[in-house]
């Protein structure tokens, strides 16, 4: 049996081709490609991509909303806009992706060729039990089914997603399913209150076009609308919303040196930690103490390790 050979381009012609720019459906936070938005259960995940779809309508979009009916939908359009456009279309109902949702998909992608968004609300409705035990295949599988026509359309299509009730540092490992999710999705975005009444939540963003940031946002009840009100980096979310490196950032400004073991450090800081857990945060976040001119430096002397920090400006 003949084998196609592999074809292939080398570094040198890569490097001259021509290849257009990763298009962006919002710019800086959305490029083109298959994506999750996970989130807690009623927490406004709906209303976030409603808003979205509206924002990007100057181009047709196509949002699927699978778990609700046409006066849920009605009622929420009418909060947010009175003049909705007429190619910012809804379906209630679609095939599984077992069933044919793809070809689905690309038949209002060729009625409608400038379409730039499609939503899929939620990824469960679209999918079927299959006893596969391989669940990591499973999702893999039919991920790469959807991200294989965004691929080929140039478009977006984010698809909605649960989040597990067991709490995660990282709140990407709380969505729902298996790794092989979040390992064929472009990227993955987390919408997650620490608490549930609060109107503020924090919206986790990770991808292959992206960068990782953190973007805090507020729930304007009279609009009905997600606002935004600050976005960071991982670390600078850390650095801000840590206790125990707000201190020594303080502690420093005032200071200006330590030179000592980390537990002389910890009693200094008045933070109930142990030394070896102060110095392993300090490392973790020494190039963001250096951002805000603080070195870091551990030494050996005798049988103790010493911490040395000096602020230089």
């Amino acid at each position: 049996m003949s084998t196609e050979n592999l074809k292939t381009v080398s570094g040198a012609q890569l490097l001259e081709l021509n290849l257009p720019p990763t298009k962006f459906i919002v710019k800086g936070l959305i490029p083109q490609g298959f994506h999750i938005l996970a989130g807690q259960p009623k927490i406004g995940k709906s209303w976030l991509l409603l808003h979205l779809c509206l924002q990007v309508s100057k181009v047709t979009v196509l949002y699927l909303c699978l778990e609700d009916s046409y006066n849920r939908i009605q009622t929420r359009l009418s909060e947010l806009t009175e003049d909705a456009p007429d190619n910012l279309h809804f379906a209630i109902m679609s095939k599984t992706l077992s069933e044919g949702l793809d070809k689905q998909i690309i038949q209002f992608i060729d009625a409608h060729p400038d379409t730039n968004l499609i939503v899929i609300d939620t990824l469960q409705k679209v999918r079927t039990t299959s006893g596969d035990t391989n669940f990591y295949a499973s999702d893999y599988r039919d991920i790469s089914s959807i991200k294989e026509i965004a691929d080929e359309a140039g478009i977006a299509i984010i698809a909605v997603q649960h989040l597990r009730k067991q709490k995660n540092a990282d709140p990407h490992l709380m969505i729902s399913g298996s790794t092989g999710l979040t390992g064929a999705a472009d990227s993955s975005y987390v919408l997650h209150k620490t608490e549930i009444s609060s109107l503020s939540a924090n919206l986790f963003v990770r991808g292959r076009d992206v960068d990782e940031k953190i973007l805090t946002l507020k729930f304007n009840k009279e609009t009905f609308q997600w606002e935004f009100i600050s976005g960071d980096t991982p670390s600078e979310y850390i650095m801000k919303n840590d206790e125990v490196m707000q201190k020594l950032v303080n502690y420093m400004t005032v200071n200006e040196t330590f030179e000592g073991t980390a537990a002389e450090l910890a009693n200094k800081l008045e933070i109930d930690i142990s030394g070896n857990v102060l110095s392993r945060r300090i490392k973790k976040f020494e190039n963001e103490l250096k951002q805000l001119n603080i070195l870091y430096v551990k030494e050996r002397t005798g049988t103790q390790r010493t911490l040395i920090l000096v602020k230089t400006q």
